[in-house]
């Protein structure tokens, strides 16, 4: 890979995630702080991205691997995404809001895997040459966050803004992007769109323990992607959508290591930290709302890095060295549907209804908010840990 390839790819990670921070962390702070909208309508509309990634398989499956080249679709999907979002930002009230949230959301969504495939496609070594290319989106999410936070603007519809316009600025750029051309010419099967064919590897129990506890664990986990970054402005936590992108740095510096934890733990015991780290970041947040244990907020934000880290990409891992080589495209498909679809849009309605439950007069009792996901979490960590404690199988050992 040339360097100049590999710079355009750098900006292409930084620019992608940048766009996501800049309007995803603090979307519900504008939400209900100034529009005034209720639990339930706040985590329904970060349900948007969930029903999106159940979707989004039927556009990458059916049109982006078989009709155009990677470049001019990711232009599309951008340019058209930004100005659906100004769009959005403009609405005041959630019927609308919603609808034109959700076509957003079926814009962006795609794109996620497409910048990872247009990368892979260039590249001769990919499990060497990726992560340097994709640590750029991480660093364009603390960026946003960063900008937004240090200028004030996280109850307001300005981060919105700031996505849409970066998110045409980045479509006109996906037009210099190398050219790569559709990879499939046969026709699309409903079953690899799916990932059906990754279903038979549900008969075995490892695995199936493996998706039906990483599905019940998105449920509570949705609770700090909806509704930290408001939790934390009711509080005054000053410029808190920057202090939040300590989470992201964290998360750099355990994607480093995590080759030192893998040797030393394992798949199995890597799950149960990451799983063990949720609950408790949101114990942490439920008692550090108190001028003498804020340091506690702190340290629910940098566990991020464990929580993502050893849970979603340790699962990713695991998924691959379990399923046979033919089959790891479906289960990576089929792990992605059942936990960012379906798990995230339940938590995502979940984690409003317990928002509303705990609404007053005086505001949000969070501590009673924060210990419901931490004891859902803390029950699928138990029940996880029974059911893996007997597994036989390498995979997870």
């Amino acid at each position: 890979m040339t360097t100049a390839t590999r710079l355009k790819l750098s900006v292409l990670m930084f620019l992608e995630y940048f766009v996501w921070g800049s309007w995803y962390v603090t979307m519900g702070t504008w939400l209900g702080q100034t529009l005034h909208f209720s639990g339930e309508q706040i985590g329904l509309a970060f349900g948007t991205t969930a029903l999106a990634a159940m979707i989004s398989p039927f556009f990458m499956g059916m049109v982006a691997d078989r009709f155009f080249a990677t470049e001019r679709i990711l232009a599309a999907l951008h340019i058209i995404g930004g100005v659906v979002m100004f769009w959005a930002s403009l609405q005041t009230t959630f019927g609308t809001f919603y609808t034109i949230l959700l076509i957003y959301t079926l814009c962006f969504m795609p794109t996620l895997a497409l910048s990872n495939s247009i990368s892979f496609h260039q590249m001769k070594d990919p499990g060497r040459e990726f992560p340097a290319i994709r640590v750029l989106g991480t660093i364009g999410w603390i960026a946003a966050g960063l900008l937004i936070g240090g200028l004030g603007l996280e109850a307001s519809a300005t981060p919105l803004q700031l996505a849409a316009a970066s998110s045409i600025v980045l479509g006109v750029f996906c037009l210099a992007l190398p050219h790569t051309p559709p990879q499939k010419q046969s026709r699309a099967r409903l079953a690899d769109i799916l990932g059906l064919d990754a279903l038979k590897l549900l008969g075995e129990r490892s695995f199936a323990i493996f998706v039906i506890g990483s599905f019940l664990i998105c449920i509570p986990l949705q609770f700090y992607y909806a509704f930290a970054n408001l939790f934390l402005n009711e509080l005054h936590v000053t410029n808190a959508a920057g202090k939040m992108t300590l989470g992201q740095m964290s998360e750099i510096f355990f994607m480093l290591v995590m080759p030192w934890f893998f040797r030393r733990l394992g798949v199995k015991y890597m799950l149960l930290v990451g799983m063990a780290a949720w609950t408790g970041r949101y114990v942490l947040f439920a008692y550090g709302n108190s001028s003498d244990l804020v340091w506690m907020l702190y340290a629910g934000i940098l566990l991020h890095g464990i929580c993502y880290d050893f849970f979603f990409v340790t699962g990713q891992i695991y998924v691959d060295r379990r399923a046979p080589a033919d089959l790891r495209a479906a289960a990576q498909g089929l792990i992605a549907f059942v936990t960012l679809g379906v798990g995230m849009f339940i938590g995502s309605w979940a984690s409003g209804r317990v928002v509303d439950a705990f609404a007053g007069p005086a505001g949000h009792d969070w501590q009673s908010i924060w210990l419901v996901p931490a004891a859902g979490a803390a029950v699928v960590l138990l029940l996880f840990a029974f059911f893996f404690r007997s597994t036989n199988d390498s995979t997870v050992s």
